[in-house]
């Protein structure tokens, strides 16, 4: 019995092989059709499908209709499986001509996955490649739509449905809108209705700022028909006029959308930042994130900062509709839901915020405003500043040229930018002097004269605005902000110890806060090896530079018991942090606290000083200019808070301010929006 099975096999075999000289196997002509498929290459499986499939469908129909499906579904990780035949099923294929197997298909889509199964059909037929032998055969695939997906072998035809996702909206402290969605009108054409439809698609592009190419790939996609709404563009429902010429055109027609609106518009465009559309850059930046070319991305700002959390996912379902005598059926092949953006609610008092950029008039400057016990940052302030409302649904170039040709530089992010402070840095030298030892708020010093200078540094003198009553002591230079004062004591106490000092209340850290800031600087290498550079540093000139944000930071020492509270930005962050410990003793911030409400009620800040509300704080001047000995532009500061509440601290500076009061114009400001939210 077994010397017969063997020699059965061994027919089969002899047979296979006798075969194989002259034919292929069909397992191998399905390998190479899967292999591919696999990797969409249409045109060569085109070629080995049987004559009667190339008939009933050109290359058109399988080609080209497999590309737009592909294309428009974004079908990517294909894989297909499928069981070989054994020798006895191969040799009878042989005999019979055919061969069928069962096909697995899996893939990803815009939608999500696929998966269906379906049988797959090979026929032996004269082999096309052979010219020199016409009784040569070879195995072809018998094809139909139903292998794109089952159901168009019903002559379905597909069809995908969106859900846009709603953005997620950006709120203050007190749930009022920073960047909202609002009403908006989405811009599209219907392909029937074209009178002229070159003249009308170059009018439509002009009118949208869009390229006509991008007009015309949106009308060839694969799912449009003539009667089919094409969206090309979101506009928002105050562009009245540019609706009304785009209604004209016979093809354009709109639909109610939802677009984005920033309502605290130019107080609130650097911090908001603001959308547009993802650019091809973009695109290739974040692969991860799927992009397509209609979409919209944050372009700066929290709306760039929280752009994953902010988007959401589109929902998307892919739907084989069938068309049977009068009855129309759907089937579902893949369903992605929608997922809505979060929402983003940050600390920032929207109120506040618009009261302080609009003290700033025409005046340039930065300014930050924080709960200095809990660390939560109510305002920042950049100004000159742009309508985020224009820019978000597509500025036009006349604008955007006027705005990047505006020498105050509106686009520029003051409040993340680094300045030099200036005298309001020099509470925080007395600090360090105190702390280290080197100041002793009872000792003086005798100053005489309006300069000074060791013979080392030659000609170089430090200068100071006033003479006072020898000796000067902390309590007078403070009041007086005598320059003189803080550059003897800095270089008393050496440039190691006044560098570790600075670096105590957090110079040359980031900022421990989710919104990106520069980071403030103590010097270009961030060394004090120079006793002029260590003297100019005391008062606030040097090289150092701080933000608005660092600048008010550091006042909050005075007012935590000698603790550096830490930022809180979102509302849902920690409060009351501390950022740095004992950065100074208690018994020093409670003595700081009480000489700068004498700055405001003795001292540079007297214009502070009011009967509504107790301020305290510290004027400073920043003097921009190439050489010691020349005049230049004057930047103005003035760090202050309520002296009874404590609740609130502004750090705030204004360029240019030398010709109307310079850091007492500041300080002025500052009182007004101190005295009106009280």
């Amino acid at each position: 019995m077994k010397k017969l099975f063997y020699i059965g096999t061994l027919i089969i075999l002899l047979f296979i092989m006798g075969c194989s000289k002259d034919e292929s196997s069909p397992n191998d002509r399905m390998k190479q059709y899967v292999e591919l498929w696999m990797k969409s290459d249409f045109t060569e499986m085109y070629d080995l499908l049987t004559e009667e499939a190339r008939e009933s469908f050109p290359t058109d129909e399988y080609v080209d209709r497999y590309e737009k499906v592909f294309k428009d579904l974004e079908i990517n990780k294909l894989e297909i499986t499928f069981t070989e035949l054994n020798d006895e099923q191969e040799k009878q294929a042989f005999d019979q001509g055919s061969a069928t197997y069962s096909l697995q298909v899996k893939m990803e889509s815009i939608a999500g996955p696929i998966e269906f199964e379906r049988d797959m059909t090979l026929q032996k037929e004269k082999d096309r490649a052979s010219e020199d032998d016409e009784e040569k055969e070879e195995w072809y695939v018998e094809w139909d739509p139903g292998f794109i997906f089952p159901d168009l072998a019903k002559e379905g035809k597909i069809k995908i449905e969106t859900t846009a996702a709603k953005r997620g909206e950006i709120l203050d402290r007190n749930q009022m809108p920073l960047a909202i969605n609002d009403i908006a009108y989405e811009i599209g054409v219907v392909p029937n209705l074209f009178e002229n439809k070159e003249t009308e698609i170059e009018q439509i592009a002009k009118l949208l700022n869009i390229t006509e190419d991008s007009i015309n790939t949106s009308l060839n996609a694969s799912w449009v028909e003539d009667d089919h709404f094409v969206p090309l563009k979101v506009i928002p429902k105050t562009a009245e006029e540019q609706l009304a010429n785009l209604l004209a055109i016979p093809a354009v027609t709109s639909v109610e959308t939802t677009g984005r609106i920033y309502p605290a518009g130019e107080a609130a465009a650097h911090l908001t930042g603001y959308i547009g559309k993802v650019t091809s850059e973009e695109i290739e930046k974040y692969p991860e994130r799927l992009y397509k070319e209609s979409d919209i991305i944050g372009k700066r700002g929290l709306e760039q900062l929280y752009e994953e959390q902010l988007r959401g996912t589109d929902g998307v379902t892919i739907i084989i509709e069938i068309q049977d005598a009068d009855q129309k059926e759907e089937n579902v092949l893949a369903e992605r839901p929608v997922k809505h953006g979060e929402h983003i609610q940050v600390t920032i008092d929207v109120n506040l915020q618009e009261k302080i950029f609009n003290s700033y008039g025409d005046k340039s400057g930065t300014a930050a405003a924080i709960q200095p016990k809990t660390g939560e940052v109510l305002a920042l302030i950049s100004s000159p500043s742009f309508d985020p409302n224009e820019l978000a649904y597509g500025i036009s170039q006349a604008k955007w040229d006027a705005l990047m040709e505006d020498k105050k530089q509106p686009f520029i992010n003051r409040f993340t930018a680094t300045y030099a402070p200036g005298s309001v840095l020099k509470p925080i030298t007395a600090a360090i002097g105190l702390a280290n030892g080197t100041i002793k708020p009872e000792d003086g010093v005798t100053i005489e004269g309006l300069t000074w200078g060791k013979d080392s540094w030659g000609d170089y003198k430090v200068k100071r605005v006033s003479t006072g009553a020898n000796p000067v002591d902390l309590h007078s230079a403070l009041i007086r902000s005598d320059n003189i004062y803080f550059a003897m004591k800095a270089v008393e106490m050496g440039g190691d110890k006044y560098l570790d000092g600075l670096k105590q209340f957090g110079l040359g850290e980031e900022l421990p806060l989710t919104y990106p800031f520069s980071v403030s600087q103590i010097s270009n290498d961030g060394k004090l090896n120079d006793e002029v550079l260590l003297a100019n540093t005391s008062y606030g000139q040097g090289e150092i530079e701080l933000s608005s944000l660092h600048m008010a930071l550091t006042y909050t020492v005075f007012l935590n018991e000698g603790n550096m509270i830490k930022p809180s930005f979102l509302v849902d962050d920690p409060k009351s942090e501390i950022w740095i410990e004992n950065v100074m003793d208690k018994e020093d911030a409670e003595l700081m606290k009480s000489y700068l409400r004498d700055v405001v009620t003795k001292g540079t800040a007297k214009v502070a000083n009011n009967d509504k509300v107790a301020i305290a704080g510290k004027t400073g001047t920043a003097e921009l200019k190439l050489s010691h000995d020349t005049n230049g532009n004057e930047n103005g500061w003035f760090v202050a808070y309520p002296s009874d509440s404590e609740d609130i601290l502004i750090a705030m500076m204004m360029e240019s301010v030398q010709d109307v009061g310079s850091s007492s114009f500041v300080a002025g400001k500052v009182a007004e929006i101190l005295t009106e939210i009280k």
